[in-house]
């Protein structure tokens, strides 16, 4: 049997696995692991990793959908007519309304990496500057809020840390290498802080669990900075010399008394204190922060408020500490310099979160509903979707469905005919992660580069993301801008700066160590900030009208959205979890994964199950403003009573576990656009 090393991109996890294989097809994926714990994490979409790639369900060819007799169905084709028809359908809507009337949006699904700088190449010189990734709903909000703090996002070394709190994520179940750096760092002694509203297995392993109220993280937060400035927990002499800002953060959260306003978290002030001393006196610590605290409307000054506590605490990249990455050297490929100058983006009322990171391209993703539908600031006729699933995963999905009704092309590069892309016009068939050579975003901002390496050959007339991108650049007529005839030539140019080579990476199957880890590199260089320290106040968040100091007095007694309706709807509905025998709306037509986990539930608590005559396993109308799904109740202790948790990316299965029925686009971060997925009010009743 041979065996291969490479990447599993599944799931955003990236894990190294070895793949072995026997007639050159997959027959089982073991993740590698350095983890030094008794027990090692079992992934059960690895061991699924066969039916995935072979299963019967994948697209296997593209399709054109055609009209006949008043009938609507769907026409295998070749790469050559599918690319044809879109080439000549973008050339139309180009001359009619400008290349601004197409817009890009990326998903998670294919991972993030070199084939968003693709993507973005090819847009700007075909001279529109909407392609839109998803990070206002995941990830970027967050980074963009550690830039505007201390330049970049930090990494928690968590293997290394003796206190490490734990804001909003369930790495168990999404992260496994980061979960056993927890568990072994666990079992050497150091202490752990949970902060999430659910009782996660993490939650049971901690030292300190704070149940937060949902949708109140960044007022804890205020409130933990408020006891490490009033018991003088802070680092006095980091503080001195390396922030800007401290008195006028210390006049603000003077509003952030625990004894005052725990009770409005759900919390108790001799918690949150001892959960400060714990963190602030133990060294090193680190905060993981993670999509928990995404996804809401407060998302902004939230992700800064936690970012302040690394800063005050003295903890920012030291070992153990919070870690500021040091990224490879690499090309910049995107050609920003063809993008229109006189042409804005549909997201440009969203400047700072624009481009925060010339890298990382345009995430305002809260914008597209709109712009689709009020055609503001120009129409848009054209939608191209790569690795999402926009019908399920968008807030408010029936608006986003009337949205995209208005469209004149919709093309979807994806694994399976998804909800998005039975309303497609053009379905391109992709790979998954063993059927190309990719360079994974990890890679690009880490200090190991490590190469996802083709294991198998395409499955039936399905091509990579990369070729799909390069293929339809030379149809409309790029042949220049995109030289390359394989994604090797595209990685070595890239990863010229630094002087790696696909070949040299296919060697080393473990990544390359491009410099040795630094700490404190900011005492020679300072922070990548405008004054080159830590700003606890922004003068530059001033400038474009936010707050410069995190503070939540004017919001905080008015979420989570539709909270004017709580008399009707007096539940707080929390969105999730992220199971991991999924990937958001994924797999669920994936045997092995199905039977281990068969149906979504609504959690809820005794209190609030027996206020409404509600027994375990009853079918319940889970109802918002906005709209209604069904679900089975799980009568269920992980929950506050106040609120439920309800289970989310069923709607890909059926479309009565669509979650996305009950949120809510209308409110949005002032920042970021984000929308509130994540929380907002609701009720529960017994069907009848």
């Amino acid at each position: 049997m041979e065996k291969k090393h490479t990447t599993c991109c599944i799931c955003s996890a990236c894990c190294p696995v070895v793949v072995y294989l026997k007639n050159n097809k997959i027959t089982l994926v073991e993740r590698k692991t350095n983890a030094r714990i008794k027990e090692e994490y079992f992934c059960p979409k690895i061991k699924a990793a066969a039916q995935i790639v072979y299963s019967p369900n994948r697209l296997k060819t593209p399709m054109i959908k055609e009209k006949k007799d008043g009938k609507t169905f769907w026409q295998e084709v070749s790469w050559k007519t599918a690319l044809n028809r879109i080439t000549k359908k973008l050339n139309l809507l180009k001359k009619e309304y400008g290349a601004e009337s197409i817009c890009w949006l990326r998903g998670q699904a294919s991972d993030w990496g070199a084939v968003w700088h693709y993507a973005n190449r090819l847009m700007n010189v075909f001279g529109s500057p909407n392609i839109i990734g998803n990070g206002s709903v995941c990830h970027a909000a967050r980074d963009a809020n550690h830039t505007f703090t201390y330049g970049a996002m930090t990494n928690p070394d968590y293997k290394n840390s003796n206190c490490i709190i734990i804001w909003g994520r369930n790495d168990r179940d999404c992260k496994p290498p980061l979960y056993e750096e927890i568990v072994h760092a666990k079992e050497k002694g150091a202490k752990i802080i949970v902060i999430d509203p659910i009782q996660t297995k993490l939650a049971l392993l901690a030292d300190i669990w704070l149940q937060v109220k949902p949708g109140y993280d960044g007022i804890l937060a205020m409130s933990m900075i408020h006891v490490i400035i009033s018991e003088k927990l802070y680092d006095q002499d980091f503080v001195r010399d390396w922030t800007i800002g401290f008195n006028k953060l210390k006049d603000t959260t003077s509003h952030y008394i625990p004894e005052k306003i725990a009770k409005t978290m759900w919390l108790y002030p001799e918690k949150i204190r001892e959960s400060v001393r714990l963190y602030a006196k133990t060294k090193p610590a680190c905060i993981g922060d993670g999509n928990g605290i995404d996804m809401h409307l407060n998302v902004s000054q939230t992700s800064r408020a936690i970012s302040i506590l690394r800063a005050l605490t003295g903890n920012l990249d030291k070992k153990g500490g919070d870690l500021i990455p040091q990224p490879i050297p690499f090309k910049d490929i995107q050609l920003r310099e063809y993008s229109p100058k006189n042409i804005k983006p549909i997201t440009s009322e969203y400047p700072l979160f624009n481009q925060y990171d010339k890298n990382m391209g345009i995430h305002v993703m809260g914008t597209l509903t709109d712009a689709m539908l009020n055609e503001r600031p120009y129409p848009l006729k054209g939608l191209i979707i790569q690795g999402a699933n926009p019908a399920v995963t968008m807030a408010n999905s029936k608006r986003f469905l009337e949205a995209l009704a208005k469209l004149e092309l919709i093309v979807v590069i994806d694994l399976f005919m998804t909800q998005t892309a039975k309303l497609a016009d053009i379905v391109l068939p992709t790979t998954t992660s063993f059927e190309q050579t990719r360079l994974n975003l990890g890679s690009m901002y880490s200090n190991r580069v490590v190469l996802q390496n083709k294991t198998i050959k395409w499955f039936e007339n399905c091509w990579p993301d990369w070729k799909i991108i390069f293929e339809l650049a030379k149809k409309l007529g790029y042949e220049k801008e995109f030289p390359w005839n394989s994604v090797e030539e595209a990685i070595d140019e890239q990863l010229s700066p630094a002087a790696i080579t696909t070949e040299m990476l296919r060697q080393n199957p473990d990544g390359i160590l491009f410099q040795k880890t630094r700490y404190k590199k900011y005492i020679k260089q300072g922070f990548n900030t405008p004054t080159g320290k830590v700003e606890l106040y922004s003068a530059k968040l001033k400038k474009y009208g936010y707050s410069p100091v995190p503070d939540f007095q004017e919001v905080w007694k008015n979420q989570p959205s539709f909270y004017q309706e709580k008399t009707h709807f007096p539940l707080i509905g929390i969105s999730g979890k992220r199971s991991n025998n999924y990937v958001h709306s994924q797999f669920r037509n994936i045997p092995f994964l199905l039977k281990r986990e068969p149906e979504p539930f609504v959690d809820i608590h005794p209190k609030d199950a027996k206020k409404r005559n509600i027994s375990d396993s009853d079918k319940v109308t889970i109802e918002s403003p906005n709209g209604k799904i069904i679900m089975k109740a799980r009568i269920s202790n992980i929950v506050h009573s106040g609120s439920v948790r309800i289970a989310w990316g069923w709607g890909e299965y059926n479309s009565d576990y669509n979650l996305n029925k009950l949120t809510d686009d209308e409110q949005k971060d002032s920042i970021t656009s984000t929308t509130s997925n994540r929380t907002f009010m609701c009720n529960v009743v017994k069907t009848n």
